[in-house]
């Protein structure tokens, strides 16, 4: 977090009407800052933000670019791409955290970023499972299970996230009387949509 103990979060968002309301709804409990493109918000982003809340569709430089930007420097934010682009199978291959349809609801914002900054402090073979999750669960609101079951990207998806579920697992060993981290795993647990077969 920043100097202060409030949550800074970054609106990335080039459409002023929707940066001006997701400012305004999130300003009373978060440290709000707005970049309207690309390039101010790569200029924005450093080690005090916590969360970024991404436009896909930008003029110039796409939020997928700003995405691989932030990666390639390692900051440590959590990213959810908002967006009004329905996911589709190149959405595996991107570094984000959560994948959020526009017009998101006050409270489905407020909720994305909550578990974002819950996460941030997770083990990063956790907090990758959780993005992958995240990707999975976009996808498969989105496609039928036909085309899920043709995509060779979706299979390979699958089995990074049983990879990653196993390493969670291997990992407990002397954390397993960590009560924070044993429910965060739970909670993975219990939250996770089905796959598909």
């Amino acid at each position: 977090m920043g100097e202060s103990d409030t949550p800074v979060v970054l609106i990335v968002e080039d459409e002023p009407d929707v940066a001006e309301t997701y400012r305004r709804w999130l300003t009373a409990t978060y440290d709000v800052r707005v970049a309207v493109d690309g390039a101010e918000a790569l200029e924005a982003v450093d080690d005090t933000v916590d969360v970024v809340l991404l436009d896909r569709m930008m003029p110039e430089m796409s939020g997928e670019e700003v995405l691989a930007e932030i990666r390639d420097r390692g900051i440590d934010c959590q990213v959810a791409m908002v967006t009004a682009v329905d996911p589709d199978f190149d959405i595996i291959e991107m570094g984000f955290d959560e994948y959020v349809t526009k017009p998101p609801e006050r409270d489905e914002l407020f909720d994305t970023i909550e578990r974002l900054l819950e996460r941030a402090d997770l083990a990063d073979d956790l907090q990758e499972y959780y993005s992958q999750v995240a990707r999975r669960s976009a996808l498969e609101a989105e496609k039928t299970e036909a085309e899920l079951a043709a995509s060779e990207e979706y299979d390979e998806l699958l089995d990074r996230i049983d990879q990653h579920h196993d390493a969670v697992d291997d990992g407990l060993g002397d954390m397993a009387s960590d009560a924070d981290f044993v429910g965060a795993v739970r909670e993975i647990m219990e939250d996770e949509p089905e796959v598909n077969e």
